[in-house]
């Protein structure tokens, strides 16, 4: 595996997922799901941070899609936990504005160690196709709290719903690849307290 990489498993009564991660990729993915629209925002978020990202996925998809988001978002948030390590010699800090047609999302995050995440977005649809928009916010807050990092969600405007939430995808993608990015003027770790 590469330098900055993870692989993650996990397996309930729910869901069967099997996560890989490459940090310091290129944008590729492989994604089998279930869940297509998650599918989409994983695609889009993997190419504008370039990282390298396969998820395969088995869930309770006859209840809904709750679960297999939830429990990726949670598999995804300990990889990237995993694969930044100790974080020495990076930014720390990142953040993205992406503009989507009409609409423009926010995303800042601090490779904290100190998990928290504000949420500042309304859809005006309940789904995309069959997919609820509330898990949203349950995948960038399980994400967050997982991967332990401050994260700030932000949409500014829009109106088509499908934009409005591929907009704060791809920044949460070039968000994080900002952070994660080594600084040669760092060294150690980028803390005063000398540990994230």
């Amino acid at each position: 595996m590469a330098e900055r990489s993870a692989r993650v498993e996990r397996e309930t009564k729910e869901t069967q997922i099997r996560l890989s991660l490459e940090w310091d990729g290129s944008g590729q993915t492989h994604l089998d799901t279930g869940v297509p629209f998650l599918e989409h925002m994983l695609d889009l978020w993997a190419k504008h941070g370039l990282f390298n990202l396969e998820v395969e996925a088995k869930g309770d998809w006859e209840i809904d899609d709750h679960h297999t988001v939830e429990d990726i978002a949670i598999c995804l948030g300990q990889a990237i936990r995993e694969a930044l390590g100790e974080k020495k010699g990076i930014r720390r800090y990142g953040q993205a504005w992406v503009p989507m047609d009409d609409a423009l999302g926010q995303v800042i995050v601090d490779l904290s160690n100190r998990p928290h995440m504000e949420f500042r977005a309304e859809f005006p649809q309940a789904k995309v196709g069959n997919f609820d928009t509330e898990l949203v916010h349950e995948f960038f807050w399980k994400l967050a709290l997982e991967a332990r990092i401050n994260l700030h969600v932000i949409l500014h405007y829009g109106r088509n719903t499908h934009h409005m939430i591929e907009s704060l995808f791809k920044a949460l993608g070039r968000a994080l690849d900002q952070a994660g990015e080594k600084d040669p003027r760092v060294t150690g770790v980028p803390s005063s307290k000398g540990v994230l």
